[in-house]
């Protein structure tokens, strides 16, 4: 692989890893990218910007203003300049300014005008990685579409000792040849995706709902946008905001409008992916006042809503894909076939709540990919990379 002509803003801070920089940029290098290193104040003490210029013929940009004759550098220029970023080393103190927006210093400028994917690899000691505001601060970048780029567990000699040990070098180019080589294998593609919850009015202030927080589904939509899909993501009530412009969403509350939401957008799309938690049930009448609490009781009467799968399912033309989701408590493997085959599926990613940290509420995920071949499972992780996993999957169909 190659990543010729890739241009690359490599960020250094103040960490005793920043000689690996050297090693990362000549990889870049020889790979075929142009590099421009953004470097802290602190991490000049550890790497001279001239030993950094040397190798990347380009002088280093450390200070916000390059002369005292009013010539200065412009993050923004950087931002719009760069194929991608990394930080590597990154340290504990740069992460938590990262995560909050803390804009003291050029690199951090830099990233918070970055147009381009963010690569982050952390270095700093064991107490330090695992203290729960760098844990906290490293999911806040994951959750704005960073990637995290660690040491797999099962290649360290131990498995205390690596933790929070910056990644090599030759692994982060590897990283970033993998990223580029498939950041396009969707262009060209429509998808469309359902994420989070639906409300089923009672009255004008209760509802029927779930616990389903979008995360998942906003995740799937990043990925895909990030590897240049277009992207209808059909949310229900949630927080989340999305962040890749080449996602359309499309707030809808009840399930009957995330029905014809999806139906529509799906008629002229390449794949779908039914993330959302949809009611099943709607009450059949909606009063148009408050109910007051007048006895002891009180009765809904319920009817089915449109069932979204198997609409689209039937509907489904030669060339067009359809993923489901099924979230089970019991004869999870059993129930989630069974929906494949009813709903004229292609995979189903089945979530199980007897799984500690998978469903609803939860930062992390653990799934197991179903299809007409048999069943693949996965580990518990991120939401983020639970979605690579499931795009992985997608785009060798």
């Amino acid at each position: 692989m190659s990543m010729k002509g890739k241009k690359i803003v490599l960020g250094i801070t103040g960490s005793i890893a920043a000689y690996k920089a050297a090693i990362l940029i000549r990889g870049l290098i020889k790979k075929g990218a142009e590099v421009q290193v953004v470097i802290t104040p602190a991490g000049k003490e550890f790497i001279t910007p001239i030993t950094l210029s040397a190798l990347t013929s380009k002088p280093v940009i450390s200070e916000f203003f390059a002369q005292r004759d009013g010539t200065w550098n412009s993050h923004v220029d950087l931002g719009l300049w760069a194929d991608a970023m990394i930080i590597a080393p990154a340290t504990a103190s740069t992460i938590g300014k990262m995560a909050n927006g803390i804009a003291d210093n050029m690199l951090i400028t830099t990233y918070l005008s970055m147009k381009a994917p963010v690569f982050v690899a952390p270095a700093m000691d064991l107490d330090m990685f695992a203290h729960p505001s760098t844990r906290k601060n490293l999911d806040t970048l994951r959750s704005y579409g960073n990637h995290i780029i660690e040491p797999a567990e099962g290649e360290l000699a131990s498995h205390l000792v690596g933790k929070g040990r910056m990644e090599e070098p030759e692994k982060i180019v590897e990283t970033l040849e993998v990223f580029f080589a498939k950041q396009q294998d969707l262009a060209g593609k429509k998808i469309v995706i359902t994420a989070g919850p639906t409300y089923e009015k009672i009255d004008p202030v209760r509802f029927i709902g779930n616990y389903s927080s979008g995360k998942m589904g906003f995740a799937l939509a990043e990925e895909c946008a990030s590897r240049g899909a277009e992207v209808s993501l059909i949310s229900g009530p949630v927080t989340i905001q999305v962040h890749h412009p080449n996602i359309h969403r499309i707030d809808v509350e009840s399930a009957g409008e995330m029905y014809e939401a999806a139906t529509r957008e799906f008629a002229t799309a390449s794949v779908g992916i039914l993330c959302a938690a949809v009611a099943d049930f709607t009450p059949e009448t909606v009063a148009g006042h408050k109910i007051k609490r007048e006895k002891d009781d009180l009765i809904l009467q319920l009817k089915p809503t449109q069932d979204i799968a198997a609409t689209l399912g039937s509907r489904k033309k030669d060339g067009q894909l359809l993923v489901g989701f099924a979230l089970e408590t019991n004869d999870e493997t059993e129930n989630a076939q069974g929906k494949l085959e009813r709903k004229n599926l292609d995979f189903i990613v089945l979530n199980s709540l007897n799984d500690p940290g998978a469903g609803f509420r939860c930062d992390t995920n653990k799934i197991t990919i179903i299809d007409r071949q048999g069943a693949t499972p996965y580990p518990l992780k991120s939401k983020q990379e639970v979605a690579k996993d499931i795009i992985d999957r997608l785009a060798h169909y």
